[in-house]
């Protein structure tokens, strides 16, 4: 039977989601705790978004196969009680044949936050970037609106990602201040190595004066890597939502 669990992590001690075999990554964990649920049988576990080190998660997805059924919530429970403090399954259910948890998504929603005060609350630094200074928001938030659209997103994309293309619909791009820090919504139907990151990275640029909004259009439309600010840092960033076609129970 194939599962779906929604889960939420805390990044700061993974090295990202995707399995490797000498670091601590989500994928990782969570396949180690269905091996023992499973009496020592490999279980694979495919995740809507391969969130990289230091990334956060609120509502990834996950599938897997067992081969016997479980009561779900028992099976829930059980999961949670070998996973370590800083994963958890917030929901499991059984799922359609055929559902995969990254090519069944239509749409993801991640979220960047950048507190922009002086100093910056130690409660804060292991979900929120720093930037210090004054950030013309304004101009940031016209900028942002250049990112929506069906577009090549080459600019954006940091080596390693192995996709076959670099063109994505963005549907959202927002940037807004909230209290003392700004917040950056994106959504769109996938998304490159680094996307989200390189995404404020421009707007960074834009908000302390080193580029116009123009300038970053161009940038944009010039598919070139190089020239591009770096990304901001991955602390900032999280996986808020992961959107699938209606699904009937099972």
């Amino acid at each position: 039977m194939i599962y779906r669990l929604t889960l939420a992590y805390d990044g700061t001690d993974f090295e990202g989601w995707q399995r490797q075999r000498e670091a601590r990554t989500v994928q990782g964990v969570l396949e180690r705790a269905l091996l023992r649920l499973a009496g020592g049988a490999e279980v694979k576990v495919a995740g809507a978004g391969r969130t990289d080190a230091g990334v956060h998660a609120l509502g990834q997805v996950a599938s897997f196969e067992l081969g016997r059924p479980w009561e779900t919530p028992r099976l829930l429970h059980a999961l949670n009680a070998l996973l370590p403090e800083d994963v958890r399954g917030l929901e499991l259910r059984p799922a359609a044949p055929g559902f995969h948890a990254r090519r069944s998504a239509l749409a993801k929603h991640y979220r960047y936050t950048l507190d922009i005060g002086g100093v910056q609350s130690p409660l804060r630094r292991r979900y929120a970037a720093h930037a210090p200074g004054a950030l013309d928001v304004s101009a940031m938030r016209t900028a942002a609106g250049a990112f929506v659209g069906r577009r090549d997103f080459a600019a954006l994309q940091s080596s390693g990602g192995g996709v076959k293309t670099s063109v994505r619909s963005v549907t959202r791009c927002e940037a807004r201040l909230e209290d003392s820090a700004l917040i950056v919504d994106v959504e769109a139907d996938g998304f490159l190595r680094k996307m989200v990151r390189s995404m404020v990275g421009g707007l960074l640029a834009v908000g302390r004066g080193a580029w116009s909004s123009a300038a970053l259009r161009e940038a944009l439309l010039k598919r070139e890597r190089r020239g591009w600010p770096a990304p901001a840092e991955a602390r900032g960033l999280v996986l808020l939502r992961v959107v699938y076609p209606p699904e009937p129970r099972v």
